[in-house]
């Protein structure tokens, strides 16, 4: 099946998925293999030093022929840690850099990030940003993004309590926005990939179903152990819904779906073709799927 979305559109992939940003989970073995899967590899720009991150955008063009992008955390104020006191013309620096590398797909998150945005579309290349809150995602689209990722409260990573689930995040932003939008929070499998879609969604995020995989930084200790989690668990609940402005260190729900570690390639083909294999089951049987 063809894939046809605003997203796919935008950004020549062959599938409507995109790779999250994983501080210090990521690299560009990671993300290539993403990419020749079909959906869209993301380099995380603050896992690296300046010099290093040129070496690996490089290096990263020898892995793939297929598009990839870039993500900048934009640290919000008052939160600490090691890129808290990064000026804007720091983060700016890797933003020209990516550009002269001729990466066209440049993601932020976290906090604001006009700034990057501004530059970004001056040199004609796409700009998403990635959110937690409808209002942040409204103020994005005024900013003049060209997609939005709008982060469900089932997601694992930082949270911000005021979150809303990724039904309701979706289903609202679609009523909301103009700009497409791309889903993420608790996504690990076809139906949740399709769900997304029906809700209107353009594409899905996929964060941590991909840390499973054969080509995951993450080491296989926590592997296994995280194939283990028991996601109706009282204490993992209590863990990925604490409802305070900060991270969480479990899994998301999406590691519910997860059976075995996979080779990236068969973990995105199995998806995508149960994907196919539903719709068929609707009686939806054409060759491309447009929306």
């Amino acid at each position: 099946m063809i894939w046809n979305t605003k997203i796919t559109r935008l950004i020549n992939t062959k599938y409507p998925l995109i790779m999250a940003a994983f501080a210090r989970l990521n690299s560009i073995e990671f993300a290539a293999a993403f990419s020749n899967a079909g959906g869209l590899g993301i380099i995380t720009a603050m896992n690296y030093d300046l010099a290093d991150f040129k070496s690996q955008l490089i290096k990263m063009k020898t892995l793939t022929d297929k598009p990839f992008g870039i993500n900048i955390t934009v640290i919000p104020p008052g939160i600490s840690g090691i890129h808290d006191k990064i000026s804007q013309e720091e983060y700016l620096k890797y933003v020209e850099t990516a550009i002269d590398q001729g990466i066209n797909v440049i993601t932020t998150s976290a906090f604001q990030a006009n700034f990057i945005g501004k530059r970004v579309r001056e040199a004609g290349c796409h700009w998403f940003h990635k959110c937690a809150l409808i209002r942040h995602a409204l103020s994005a689209e005024r900013s003049g993004v060209d997609a939005i990722t709008i982060i469900g409260m089932e997601a694992a990573g930082f949270k911000n309590p005021y979150q809303h689930t990724t039904l309701m995040n979706i289903t609202i932003a679609k009523q909301l926005l103009k700009v497409p939008i791309i889903a993420a929070g608790g996504i690990g499998d076809a139906r949740g990939v399709l769900g997304a879609i029906a809700m209107g969604a353009d594409a899905v995020c996929l964060g941590t179903a991909l840390l499973i995989t054969k080509e995951s930084p993450l080491h296989p200790i926590m592997k296994e152990q995280w194939l283990n989690t028991d996601v109706l668990d009282e204490q993992y609940h209590k863990a990925l819904y604490h409802f305070s402005l900060k991270g969480t260190r479990v899994p998301s729900p999406a590691i519910a779906f997860q059976k075995e570690i996979l080779p990236l390639k068969d973990f995105v083909e199995n998806i995508m073709n149960q994907v196919e294999l539903i719709l068929k089951s609707w009686k939806i049987e054409e060759q491309e799927f447009k929306i």
